[in-house]
């Protein structure tokens, strides 16, 4: 539902900045921001949705959350990575440890352990950095 919405917002804010007379470039961008830390549960309740938290960095004022991209993946994998709207042509302030927390639900809907892979960013070769969680449920 988060997806659909995001979706929805991210075309109709495209397509109203994209009448534009005076050119038609967007005034925003959506940036994938490093996940530093993670709250999570030591273990899940078969039927209960628990809370996960995550903490980054936002690097400048013109920076603010949008929503989470969360990717099922086969045997119980998730992906999980922070977007942020940036805001373009604005006099953006760098910012120095400035921690945000998000939160989302998660219904455990399987008995078996789930895999949880939160986007640190990518390393000098260009390979993708996850926080890694396996989470086992109680039946």
């Amino acid at each position: 539902m988060k997806k659909i919405l995001f979706l929805a917002l991210l075309v109709s804010f495209t397509l109203f900045n994209s009448c534009s007379v005076d050119d038609n470039t967007a005034d925003f961008q959506v940036e994938f921001l490093p996940i530093e830390t993670v709250e999570i549960p030591a273990e899940f309740n078969f039927g209960e949705t628990h809370e996960i938290t995550v903490t980054y960095k936002r690097p400048t004022t013109c920076h603010s959350f949008s929503s989470f991209q969360y990717v099922p993946e086969e045997n119980n994998v998730r992906n999980v990575a922070v977007i942020n709207f940036v805001t373009l042509g604005n006099d953006c302030e760098t910012l120095e440890d400035d921690l945000q927390s998000e939160s989302f639900s998660f219904s455990v809907l399987d008995t078996e352990p789930y895999t949880f892979k939160f986007w640190q960013g990518k390393d000098a070769s260009g390979q993708d950095m996850y926080l890694i969680y396996e989470v086992p449920v109680n039946n």
